[in-house]
């Protein structure tokens, strides 16, 4: 069905008013300014393309590096992903079109997607990269569960997916916190934040220990 926009009282069809340009406010300017900043401050990494061929019954897909210099560009993302070697940058980029996987084709814009997911990341190494693949996967096939839930006509639909989502979300969750772990390697800190001395009193910073008894240091 078409949508004809309704023509405006006091203008007749032949008008050739040109509508004034739209001015971004400052808070836009800002804004935008700032997207620039922060994606040109960003490490180059290329994206993924993806070409399906229907052979037949065969449908062939040939997914390759999407810059001008394929090697360069293999090279850009080896390096976006802290890869050591190349069969670890073939193996990733393999992993990522099965998160994309739509029926027997690769979905571009989700690996695309997928792939960004872990250049956001900025891995420090494999394990990192790795750990950011299991995390865009998950995160994909947990808004696959959230469409199938809003588009679930049961009651038992309804709850199956639901599961499925809340079991994907902690999952992304659990994820994060590993992250977190990981690049703290373990440490552990305490931080003060406010210190209230009373009149009188004295602040003491460092290992406090009570004698038995409520001796003082005279042994009183």
């Amino acid at each position: 069905m078409a949508v004809v926009p309704m023509r405006k009282k006091g203008r007749t069809a032949e008008s050739t008013e040109v509508a004034k340009p739209y001015e971004p406010t400052a808070q836009e300017v800002t804004a935008k300014a700032a997207y620039i900043k922060r994606r040109e401050a960003r490490t180059p990494a290329p994206g993924m393309k993806v070409v399906s061929t229907r052979k037949g019954e065969v449908l062939d897909v040939s997914i390759s590096v999407d810059h001008p210099d394929p090697g360069l560009g293999y090279e850009l993302m080896s390096a976006a992903i802290a890869s050591e070697c190349g069969d670890f940058t073939r193996g990733t980029l393999e992993t990522l079109s099965m998160a994309a996987q739509k029926g027997d084709t690769v979905h571009e814009v989700s690996m695309n997607y997928a792939l960004s997911m872990v250049y956001g990341m900025h891995p420090k190494d494999q394990l990192e990269a790795t750990l950011g693949v299991q995390m865009a996967a998950v995160h994909i096939a947990a808004m696959k569960a959230a469409a199938c839930l809003g588009a679930a006509k049961t009651t038992q639909a309804m709850e199956a997916h639901e599961r499925m989502f809340n079991r994907l979300s902690r999952t992304f969750a659990a994820q994060i916190e590993a992250l977190k772990r990981y690049r703290s390697k373990g440490e552990q800190r305490v931080y003060v934040e406010r210190v209230n001395v009373e009149k009188g009193g004295q602040a003491i910073v460092g290992n406090v220990g009570h004698r038995g008894g409520g001796q003082d240091e005279s042994g009183r």
